[in-house]
């Protein structure tokens, strides 16, 4: 066993060695007279460049991103005016590749050896690639929770109109709420997945399966639609329609009887998707009379509103 601990006057420089390229550390010493940089392989290799004695700090800059060009060239101007140690992120072009650079060094001209200032690089792109999804996932997160607390709070107020009891207010409520929750689990953003999309026949699947085990037998909930996705806004919408539209076939249409179907299928034309809920088995229909109660509004809005399309019954 090495004791390094016992006594550092022991560490060779193959040591170090060792610890700076299993570290991933890139060595640079800049001229601060001529404005020359050298850079150990590492250094090179990080940026991209072929290995040669010197590079100029020009060089250098002609990798560094358009949007932080001057901004690291100021930086690194004023470290003879800083007090102690700095460090400065930015980004570098390899080719089409866009890396995340950590400068770290030692300020203040008292630290410089013949006019000599030493410092590393770092590649902390993973780092930086880590902090933009967190900060994507926050937004994400901020923007649904938004959206849901907006329309729980419509909800709520058009279910305290509509309703003929707190029962049934609270009861009609927990149901649409419910519905919002089972579809915002299907689409929840995640680290490293910013699409934030789930299949269609997915998501109506999950939607629509608290109606299935009401009947006298399981399976009569069937949906067979085509792959594609489904985004976060679309979602909350086909979760409010779809659950209002279940509703009604378990109050008055083929979801009532014991022996009822539902349906739901698919066709696309271009850019666009016909949805048809076809309802099997149930009592005679009769045309609704009188004027659109709050769920047929709800569904007409979200159509044609948050989707863009429009429904028609028959």
């Amino acid at each position: 066993m090495s004791n390094f601990g016992a006594d550092r006057h022991n560490w060779s420089a193959e040591h170090l060695r060792r610890a700076v390229i299993a570290a991933g550390v890139a060595l640079w010493a800049w001229n601060v007279d001529s404005d020359a940089f050298e850079m150990d392989e590492q250094g090179f290799a990080l940026w991209g460049m072929p290995v040669k004695p010197q590079v100029t700090f020009e060089e250098l800059s002609a990798h560094i991103h358009p949007a932080d060009r001057d901004r690291v060239r100021a930086a690194f101007t004023a470290t003879r005016g800083v007090m102690g140690p700095y460090e400065t992120d930015f980004r570098i072009m390899v080719g089409d590749e866009v890396r995340w650079v950590a400068a770290r060094g030692q300020g203040e001209d008292a630290g410089i050896v013949a006019r000599t200032m030493f410092g590393v690089f770092l590649d902390v792109t993973w780092r930086k690639q880590a902090e933009e999804g967190h900060e994507l996932l926050a937004g994400e997160m901020s923007h649904r929770v938004e959206n849901l607390l907006a329309i729980a709070s419509a909800l709520t107020n058009a279910a305290s109109r509509s309703a003929a009891s707190t029962e049934e207010m609270a009861e009609d409520l927990v149901a649409r709420l419910s519905a919002l929750g089972r579809a915002h689990d299907l689409v929840r953003p995640l680290p490293g997945d910013q699409g934030n999309t789930a299949l269609l026949g997915d998501l109506l699947s999950v939607l629509l399966a608290p109606y299935d085990d009401l009947g006298a037998f399981k399976g009569r909930v069937r949906v067979a639609v085509e792959r594609m996705g489904v985004g976060a806004g679309a979602a909350t919408s086909l979760a409010l329609i779809m659950h209002e539209l279940a509703t009604n076939s378990v109050k008055y249409g083929a979801l009532s009887a014991a022996t009822g179907t539902l349906d739901i299928s698919s066709t696309t034309r271009g850019d666009e998707i016909t949805l048809v809920w076809l309802e099997r088995g149930g009592p005679q229909v009769k045309e609704p009379k009188g004027l659109a109660g709050f769920g047929s509004k709800l569904v007409q809005r979200s159509v044609s509103g948050q989707l863009g399309g429009s429904i028609s019954y028959e």
